[in-house]
């Protein structure tokens, strides 16, 4: 029986040699200890950011956020800096803090500042449900998750174990709504990637005993049909055709049976307008159609995504699917482009070494053992801008439900224990 990638993936890992079973140093003890004395101040600083907006297109709000952060970062003895974005991006910029040494493994770790929750959105405020659940706007996604972060090193910063480290933390602006062009919004990411060995991203947890080696890529498409404006008395004759909604259906159709299949490969047409005339604004993904039953369709348009674990996949699906454009029925034409966004992450041996060591980490903390989460049900993040350059590891955030929704909620009880692991994670890490 043919074995599934996501099977095959958890076989590999699940096979690995086990590093040796360690108990807990007397250095990490201290740094458990600190955990568990700071983790009321960890909850109420999640409180105080969530309670500042920061959707993306809230520019103050975003630099508001990295300001707290910033100064957080500060002191635990991190050097920060604001990274502005031009002012046409109409984005906020990024924080990045940073501390320089020669010992052990150089780490970038991974956030983002903003939200899906503009300023009109109604839901604006952490509001606790019980004492182990609040409703928090971008509180999992991923405010929580740039908390553990903050955290974990400041645990290790109290016992003097961050001397002679180089860890650069990288909490973007606009991970929700990405800046384009991205060789500017994403330029200062990559540059710290090329300084390091290892990243680490902290995007929601997809449950306590989860953690992520690979990501798919996410590539938009938008395909553009034209056919012969007539009465459709004539449709399908020699002089009319068979006009632009035909086509696009035709060409629909054969993207479902004919480039539909291969595994981890989603492609979905989100967008579908068709008739005489069409007016469509891309930067608001509104538009107007005039058109009727009797007269053949001229225009027809389509605007969608591609999801995919690796370039190679990529590129084979956008080459089928140039093909059955190229294929017009009578008297249309059609032309369908391409637009890269999120590259992909791929469970490369290097990424899921450091899942072995995360799972290790995980069972001396008397925690459970943690598996690798299929890539097929996660989404595109930040951490994929640089899994070509470093090994990688995601999902280490907080967990909690609804994220993106008006009922997202964050497990405050588990961000004592997730605080802990990712703390022995860097402190392994740092310290080879």
């Amino acid at each position: 029986m043919r074995r599934s990638y996501f099977t095959m993936l958890m076989v590999f890992i699940l096979g690995l040699p086990s590093l040796s079973a360690q108990k807990l140093s007397r250095a990490e003890k201290r740094i458990i200890a600190s955990v568990e004395k700071n983790n009321a101040g960890a909850i109420s600083f999640l409180e105080k950011v969530v309670n500042i907006n920061s959707g993306t297109l809230n520019a103050a709000g975003v630099k508001e956020v990295g300001a707290v952060f910033g100064e957080a970062f500060e002191n635990i003895g991190f050097e920060t800096r604001w990274i502005d974005m031009p002012a046409e991006m109409n984005r906020a910029g990024h924080l990045f803090a940073e501390t320089r040494g020669s010992k052990g493994k150089r780490l970038l770790l991974i956030g983002h500042l903003d939200t899906v929750f503009e300023e009109d959105s109604p839901f604006q405020k952490f509001e606790r449900v019980n004492d182990s659940i609040a409703k928090a706007p971008g509180g999992n996604d991923m405010k929580g998750g740039n908390v553990i972060v903050l955290y974990a090193l400041k645990a290790l910063h109290e016992n003097g174990l961050l001397k002679n480290a180089q860890i650069i933390v990288a909490f973007t602006g606009d991970e929700e709504s990405t800046g384009k062009p991205l060789k500017i919004s994403r330029k200062d990411l990559i540059e710290a990637a090329k300084q390091s060995d290892i990243a680490l991203g902290f995007e929601t947890s997809t449950g306590f005993n989860y953690a992520t080696v690979a990501r798919r890529g996410a590539s938009g498409w938008s395909l553009e049909v034209e056919g012969k404006r007539a009465h459709s008395s004539g449709v399908f004759s020699e002089r009319v055709g068979a006009g632009a909604i035909f086509e696009m259906s035709r060409i629909l159709h054969r993207f479902y049976t004919e480039v539909k299949g291969e595994e981890l490969l989603t492609f979905n047409p989100g967008i579908l307008m068709g008739g005489t005339f069409i007016d469509f604004d891309t930067k608001t993904s509104k538009g107007d159609v005039f058109g009727k039953g009797n007269v053949v369709a001229q225009k027809a348009i389509a605007r969608g995504g591609l999801r995919f674990i690796s370039e190679e996949q990529k590129e084979r699906a956008r080459n089928k699917m140039r093909e059955i454009v190229a294929e017009s029925l009578p008297n249309t034409s059609a032309v369908i482009s391409f637009t890269d966004s999120y590259p992909a992450m791929e469970p490369t041996e290097g990424n899921k070494r450091l899942m072995a060591q995360l799972n290790e980490v995980s069972l001396d903390l008397g925690q459970g053992e943690v598996l690798p989460y299929d890539p097929g049900k996660r989404g595109a993040a930040d951490v994929s801008f640089v899994a070509e350059y470093v090994d990688c590891l995601d999902g280490l955030g907080t967990m909690g439900t609804g994220a993106h929704t008006p009922e997202e909620t964050v497990n405050l009880s588990t961000i004592e224990d997730l605080t802990k692991r990712i703390a022995i994670l860097i402190y392994r890490l740092i310290d080879q």
